[in-house]
């Protein structure tokens, strides 16, 4: 199975807004990095924006990618940081097949 990897940034709109998601962090990394496939997650503020938050995360393949991400929807963390723009590339996962 192919590891997945996501790579990118979250964006705010505001420096309030960036540091309401410094402040919900702590938690959503724990909660992560204790996933099973969990393989590195790593989230940090850029040292040039301080409302971007680069992102880097690793999954032992897209079945641990897909719990992580319905995991991380139903959490706190998805619902006060769902209206933010992510631009996120992913790459590992298998494409999708049509009818």
């Amino acid at each position: 199975m192919a590891r997945v990897a996501l790579s990118g940034a979250l964006l705010c709109r505001s420096l309030a807004e960036a540091e309401r998601v410094a402040a919900l962090l702590p938690e959503h990394i724990r909660l992560t990095r204790a996933e099973p496939g969990c393989l590195r997650f790593h989230v940090a503020r850029a040292a040039d924006d301080p409302t971007r938050f680069e992102v880097e995360e690793l999954f032992a393949d897209a079945a641990a990618f897909h719990a992580h991400q319905a995991r991380t929807a139903a959490s706190r963390w998805g619902r006060e940081t769902r209206g933010l723009r992510r631009d996120f590339t992913v790459t590992g996962l298998p494409r999708e097949t049509g009818p």
